[in-house]
C-alpha cells in the first residue's frame, strides 16, 4: 500500500467508523453509573457488555467495506488463523477499558489499528466521553482532536514524573529505584499511552497481559508523537502473530526509554529473584 497521510480519503474514513462506533457506545453510558448495557462476565471474571458486541459487529461491517482484503482480529469476535496469511489485517478493540466503561468512568476507548506487514501504519484511539480523538499515521506524526502532539520534553525520571501503572507494578518500580507520581488508574491502556503521547504522562506501564487490540493503535500513536512502546528487550512490538499476548511493556518519550526499560528490567528480576 502506499505512503498514507492525515488528509488521505482512507484515514478519514477510518475516523469516520470510529466515531460511529464511539456514538453507539455512548448511548449505553452513563457518567459515574452503571451502564445501561447488559453486562456478562467472560471465562475468567473480565466484564464484556452489550455494547461491546454491538461496536464489535458495526466496526466490522464497515472496515470490511472500507478494506476488504484486510484480515480481521479483535478482542470481541472468534479468532480465525486465516488473518495470518494476511498482509494487512485490522485490530480493533470495540471498548477498551470495558470495566470503567461499565461503571461510569469515562476513560474508555474504540482503539482500531491498520496493520501492514506486522507494524501499525494507521492507528486511532477514539475516547468519545473524553471527547479526545488520538490519531496517527506511519511517518506523517500522531494528533489529538486534529492538533499535532509530542511527548513530555522531560530528559529523566524524577519525582515529579507522572506514570501511570498497575498498583502492584508501580510498587516494584519505586522498589528498583524508579522516582515517580503514581497518577490514577485509567482503565483503557490504550488511553493510557495515548496520554504518554500528548505528554500529559511522562511513561506508563503494562503488565504481562497486554493482546495485540490493547495496543496496536497506540502504539503507532505514543510512535509517531515522539515515543517508545517496547518489550523489556527494547524491541519494538510486531502484530498479527498466533499468539496475540505480549509481556510486560514500557511507554515513554524516546529520551528516557532506556531508563524506564532498565527500572522495568530491574523490577522484574527483583520479583522473580
Amino acid at each position: 500500500m502506499a505512503s498514507l497521510t492525515h488528509s488521505d480519503d482512507l484515514v478519514g474514513a477510518f475516523a469516520d467508523i470510529a466515531r460511529g462506533a464511539g456514538d453507539i457506545a455512548l448511548s449505553y453510558f452513563r457518567p459515574g453509573e452503571r451502564t445501561r448495557a447488559e453486562i456478562q462476565h467472560k471465562v475468567g471474571g473480565s466484564p464484556v457488555t452489550e455494547a461491546d458486541y454491538l461496536v464489535d459487529r458495526f466496526l466490522k461491517e464497515h472496515l470490511a467495506k472500507l478494506l476488504p482484503d484486510a484480515g480481521w482480529l479483535s478482542e470481541e469476535s472468534e479468532d480465525s488463523p486465516a488473518r495470518l496469511g494476511k498482509k494487512r489485517v485490522v485490530i480493533v478493540d470495540p471498548i477498551d477499558g470495558t470495566r470503567g466503561f461499565a461503571h461510569g468512568d469515562p476513560r474508555w476507548a474504540i482503539a482500531m489499528a491498520l496493520v501492514e506487514d506486522q507494524r501499525p501504519v494507521v492507528g486511532i484511539v477514539h475516547a468519545p466521553a473524553l471527547g479526545e480523538t488520538y490519531l496517527a499515521v506511519a511517518g506523517q506524526g500522531a494528533r489529538l482532536n486534529d492538533k499535532p502532539i509530542t511527548v513530555s520534553s522531560r530528559t529523566h525520571m524524577d519525582k515529579d514524573a507522572r506514570i501511570a501503572a498497575p498498583l502492584p507494578l508501580a510498587e516494584q518500580l519505586r522498589q528498583a529505584g524508579l522516582p515517580f507520581t503514581l497518577e490514577p488508574k485509567i482503565p483503557s491502556l490504550a488511553v493510557r499511552i495515548a496520554k504518554v503521547a500528548s505528554g500529559i504522562l511522562d511513561a506508563g506501564f503494562a503488565t504481562e497481559n497486554a493482546n495485540d487490540w490493547d495496543i496496536a493503535a497506540a502504539d503507532l500513536v505514543l510512535h509517531e508523537a515522539g515515543g517508545r512502546l517496547a518489550s523489556l528487550e527494547g524491541l519494538p512490538l510486531l502484530y498479527n502473530r498466533p499468539e496475540t499476548r505480549h509481556g510486560l511493556l514500557t511507554a515513554a518519550p524516546e529520551r528516557i526509554h532506556a531508563e524506564v526499560n532498565a527500572a522495568a528490567r530491574r523490577a522484574r528480576s527483583n520479583r522473580l529473584g
